[in-house]
């Protein structure tokens, strides 16, 4: 856990301190979704879509073969 300060600009900005952003792999464009929980700013990561499908499709089977017939040949032994 990480205690750092930081100011608040004219525009109401701050500057996340860079040890911070770089251990929970915030760059540019992450959205983060702020709000107000017992007289405190809780920020979170928004993840704006599901990393396992993001994937899905971009694998193929040896052979264009189905899912079970390459399971069966794996079990197999072939």
């Amino acid at each position: 856990m990480y205690c750092m300060n930081a100011v608040i600009s004219e525009k109401g900005q701050v500057t996340i301190p860079k040890r911070l952003r770089e251990s929970l792999g915030l760059v540019m464009g992450t959205v983060l979704d702020f709000t107000e929980e017992e007289g405190r700013i809780v920020a979170r990561k928004v993840i704006l879509e599901n990393p396992i499908s993001a994937w899905r499709g971009r694998c193929r089977l040896p052979g264009g073969q189905s899912v079970d017939s390459y399971l069966k040949s794996v079990r197999d032994g072939e």
